[in-house]
């Protein structure tokens, strides 16, 4: 599905957790996959992809030994779905294309490369009246 005045299609949902063992175990007893846990210096993440055949993918996030974003969201919940990602053939069109709508986007982090998505241009916004979104730039 494609939110057409957008340019957007959705990915991922961003499960925030501190316990990343008792996550995959759910996980895994919901008939998920997954890879091995990766570091991502620049978003200061530790990461996690879970497939599943029928239902959507997970990107567990934790925090990594540096300060970073998840300092602020796990402050009152050890657990948290925080994102939502969806993939688009250019962010700053997309961002574009909401802003024209009238919605207001604060940008959070701007597009940089992301390790899990094989160095993929990934942005994260702040949608007014939505939540946080993450926005992954595919060909």
């Amino acid at each position: 599905m494609t939110l057409l005045n957008y340019g957007l299609q959705f990915h991922h949902f961003g499960l925030a957790v501190r316990d990343v063992p008792g996550a995959l175990k759910v996980l895994q007893g919901m008939g998920y996959s997954y890879g091995e846990q990766i570091h991502d210096s620049l978003q200061k993440v530790m990461l996690v992809w879970c497939d599943h055949p029928q239902m959507p993918a997970i990107e567990l996030v934790s925090p990594s030994v540096e300060a970073g974003p998840l300092d602020t969201i796990l402050r009152d919940s050890s657990e948290l779905i925080y994102h939502l990602c969806y993939r688009s053939s250019d962010i700053l069109a997309s961002v574009a294309a909401i802003k024209a709508d009238g919605i207001r986007v604060l940008p959070v982090s701007p597009p940089k490369a992301a390790v899990l998505f094989g160095g993929k241009q990934v942005g994260f916004y702040q949608i007014k009246g939505f939540g946080l979104i993450e926005i992954v730039e595919e060909a």
